[in-house]
């Protein structure tokens, strides 16, 4: 096996739930294969970089073997080298204000306030 489709590698290696999962990322444009947006059919290699951007972060993982099924996470921590950066802590994620249930649409004044917050001035 000298390539594999990346949709299907990203889901093998457990980066993502589902294959339908990776592949939906992949046409989104939140993968990328050594800088180039790639689509779910785009062949990955040994030592490519994948750049994946997911739940809220990036993953970035060097390929150092194939696999097309998926298999289990000590296995699958062997198909991959981890350079992603480490997840802001708790205290840094910005969180929304949570809006009560059935307390309606938020006001004009309110939109603008979380805005703000979002950093959307």
């Amino acid at each position: 096996m000298s390539t594999v489709r990346v949709d299907s590698w990203i889901w093998a290696v457990r980066l993502t739930k589902t294959r339908s999962q990776a592949a939906s990322a992949c046409r989104a444009g939140h993968v990328r294969i050594n800088g180039v947006t790639a689509k779910p059919a785009a062949q990955v290699a040994i030592g490519d970089e994948i750049r994946l951007r997911a739940a809220g972060r990036e993953r970035i993982v060097e390929v150092t073997r194939l696999i097309g099924k998926r298999v289990g996470a000590p296995v699958a921590a062997e198909c991959l080298i981890d350079r992603s950066p480490p997840p802001p802590p708790p205290e840094i994620r910005a969180t929304l204000p949570v809006r009560d249930r059935g307390a309606g649409r938020p006001t004009k004044r309110e939109r603008r306030d979380t805005d703000r917050l979002r950093g959307r001035v």
